[in-house]
């Protein structure tokens, strides 16, 4: 059995969750579904990263203690699960989860009896909002070329990390796939950062800036670590890292078959170079593969919490469903480009094909049942299907590619094929012209119809498992069938 440990990136809790980011979580949500209901063993974690100076800036701007901001926001951040229909396994937060603070010692322990870590004073140029240094040559006019905000001149004493002696490393991981970062664009950008000539990184700072947030360094009480050094250790020590006989890291880091992060590609550096860089420095496996994905943006601005373009996915959902808003996701969002988000093209993708196309089909059939087989037909003989016989495998390796345009497109495809059917072999004129002889040719007929649709529900399943499981019902488990109701009605007045 393939045993898949899968993880998203864990955001600052500085704001409210914006709809950029229930991207990223739904789009590793449906992996997961689809992982589990292939047979494989999957563990799914979420989490928020709550040691940072840019929480501590939101709390103070706020009035209120960072431990009490940071509780306040990170719950926001894990009741997405509910609206979104997230299927977690488990979720951290790293300033109040007691697994936390011992793995990133022991990781940072590691390193430093490698000899990886050091100590010296250092002036640059630093981002709050990206919580990271930039060199001259990466700025825009003195700004992040992330946030487009002015970067704040820094002088202390850190401790740093000799990230230049894993460069071929790094490289080698990438290049061969034994570390595979997808899409491909991705990871022709990030060997080109690595083949620039990697610098050593700071992973400290100085308590005193840092107002005493965040976890201390070992035996140096004038420094705490640095937020990626500390929130990328989440993804093992949410697997108990901190414990040297964890089994629950031996099941899902050691001897996992896949060790996957979900994340957006403004962090691709730190986990694509960064992060197999401390574990090699540890002596632990990197990730076997980092899946990359765009931007969500408004008018071509990328959504941000701090920036105040935000979009709250809680509102989308109360207003269209989670069927709709994950469909858009996985049916419209691009694999390596940026994407704009509109309501309009939000309505419009879920009324043409979850209200018009599946939905739409589904209870064309059912009603043919109720009419034509009083509810109750025989179930189908095997290969008799109208949708392809290998939708569900079709689609099931289109979504282990992360390619959910081209799963969800495949499903489309076969909604079209079975609505085909139902006009080429026009079961209601079958039934006038044959009357009471019409039994037997009906029922083959609705037969197929049934295990078309009930195939093409269950491909659906991890894109839209509300939806799938209204359909379900509808199409029954065995050969009888609820009266046909519009499974997705469609969304009126936008």
């Amino acid at each position: 059995m393939t045993t898949t440990y899968l993880t998203v990136a864990i955001p600052y809790v500085n704001a409210s969750p914006h709809l950029g980011y229930a991207y990223e979580l739904v789009e590793a949500d449906i992996y997961a579904r689809a992982c589990r209901a292939a047979g494989q063993k999957v563990r799914f974690l979420g989490g928020t990263d709550d040691f940072s100076l840019k929480n501590v800036l939101a709390a103070e701007a706020a009035r209120q203690s960072t431990a009490e901001f940071v509780k306040a926001n990170a719950a926001r951040f894990e009741e997405l699960a509910g609206p979104l229909e997230l299927s977690f396994d488990d979720f951290i937060k790293t300033s109040s989860d007691r697994r936390h603070a011992p793995a990133v010692e022991r990781l940072w322990r590691a390193c430093f009896k490698k000899g990886d870590l050091y100590k010296r004073s250092y002036e640059g140029d630093y981002c709050v909002g990206c919580e990271q240094f930039y060199a001259q040559s990466e700025l825009n006019d003195g700004r992040c070329p992330e946030h487009g905000l002015a970067v704040e001149r820094v002088a202390e004493e850190n401790w740093f990390f000799r990230l230049s002696a894993y460069q071929e490393h790094i490289d080698r991981l990438i290049s061969s796939r034994s570390l595979l970062v997808s899409p491909e664009p991705f990871k022709e950008e990030v060997l080109a950062f690595v083949r620039r000539g990697l610098e050593d990184i700071s992973v400290s700072r100085s308590a005193t800036r840092a107002r005493g947030w965040g976890i201390q360094v070992p035996d140096d009480p004038t420094q705490v670590i640095y937020v990626w050094f500390d929130a990328l250790a989440n993804y093992i020590s949410a697997l108990r890292f901190g414990d040297i006989d964890s089994p629950d890291y031996r099941e899902w880091w050691l001897e996992a078959d896949e060790r996957i992060h979900v994340i957006g590609k403004g962090i691709l550096r730190f986990h694509a170079v960064y992060w197999p860089a401390f574990l090699a420095s540890a002596g632990e496996p990197a990730p076997t593969r980092i899946q990359v994905h765009p931007y969500l943006t408004v008018d071509g601005a990328k959504l941000s919490k701090s920036s105040g373009s935000a979009v709250d996915p809680t509102e989308i959902v109360a207003e269209y469903g989670a069927d709709a808003l994950r469909w858009w996701f996985a049916r419209d969002v691009g694999l390596s480009a940026d994407t704009d988000f509109t309501t309009a093209r939000l309505v419009a993708r879920a009324n043409e094909d979850l209200a018009n196309g599946l939905g739409n089909l589904v209870n064309r059939i059912v009603t043919l049942v109720h009419r034509f087989g009083s509810g109750v037909i025989p179930e189908s003989p095997a290969g008799t299907a109208a949708a392809p016989p290998s939708l569900e495998e079709e689609v099931a390796s289109e979504i282990a590619e992360f390619d959910y345009r081209a799963a969800t497109r495949s499903i489309c495809e076969a909604i079209s094929a079975l609505n085909r059917d139902l006009e080429d072999t026009k079961p209601w004129v079958i039934a006038k012209e044959l009357g009471a002889l019409a039994g037997g040719t009906l029922d083959r007929h609705l037969s197929r119809y049934v295990a078309g649709a009930r195939e093409i529900s269950q491909a659906g399943a991890p894109f839209v498992p509300s939806l799938s499981e209204r359909l379900r019902e509808q199409l029954g488990n065995s050969s009888r069938f609820s009266p046909p109701v519009p499974a997705f009605p469609r969304i009126e007045g936008h």
